[in-house]
């Protein structure tokens, strides 16, 4: 079971290796969020895994995955989709992200939904975390890139990109230690796992919801 379920990993990987992302027109990757279907994304985090066996690939990735903190580039926004979740986040089925810098020299980042109900609940709840080098996903000492670490959420900056409201104490789930744990798929498309790693020493770690699709939104500016 386990032998057929890595060829078809493989077959897959072949597949998307055909189409590198590197040679999709950066304007066009955001379809990638609409053409894959939610197992499909799921299946990207195992593809994203695959990399780590080449050790070339590995450091060819982590010079791709450093943020470039450009002074003209205040920031960086990915649209985002989840392969499913719980009723209680259903809001975050499709979502964006912001990366942005802190005065204090660390990487912060933001959820937000475009829905009316969303965009209310975005601004008593803004999901604010923060962007940490991490190379082991704690519940399963599977290989990645990146976290983001939600915390308590009052984290203490001062300075947000414009419109964003300051942070607040996260609510539950998102108060309970959530990280999200991030892979590189190609330039500009990430793939993460969110997790509830609980504030309680006995606490089993659970998944929050499924994987995360992220595409950065093309910006003429940066380039």
């Amino acid at each position: 079971m386990e032998l057929r379920r890595r060829r078809r990993l493989n077959l897959t990987w072949k597949k998307w290796m055909s189409k590198k992302i590197e040679d999709i027109p950066e304007e066009r990757r955001h379809r990638l969020l609409q053409l894959l279907n939610p197992r499909l994304i799921s299946i990207a985090w195992e593809i994203a895994g695959t990399r780590y066996h080449d050790p070339k690939f590995v450091r060819k990735t982590d010079s791709n995955i450093r943020f470039n903190k450009d002074a003209a580039i205040p920031f960086h926004v990915y649209n985002c989709r989840t392969s499913g979740g719980p009723f209680l986040i259903a809001w975050l089925k499709f979502f964006k992200k912001t990366i942005f810098y802190g005065n204090n020299g660390k990487t912060y980042g933001r959820f937000s939904s475009g829905s009316i109900v969303a965009q209310f609940a975005n601004q008593l709840c803004p999901l604010y975390f923060e962007v940490t080098q991490m190379k082991e996903v704690m519940s399963t000492e599977q290989p990645c890139d990146l976290a983001y670490e939600f915390g308590d959420g009052l984290f203490d900056l001062d300075e947000f990109p414009s419109g964003f409201p300051k942070p607040v104490k996260h609510p539950y789930p998102f108060s309970d230690e959530v990280v999200i744990y991030i892979r590189h798929m190609g330039p500009g498309v990430l793939v993460g796992q969110a997790w509830q790693e609980g504030k309680e020493l006995d606490q089993v770690p659970q998944k929050l919801c499924g994987e995360i699709l992220m595409v950065k939104e093309y910006n003429p500016s940066e380039n």
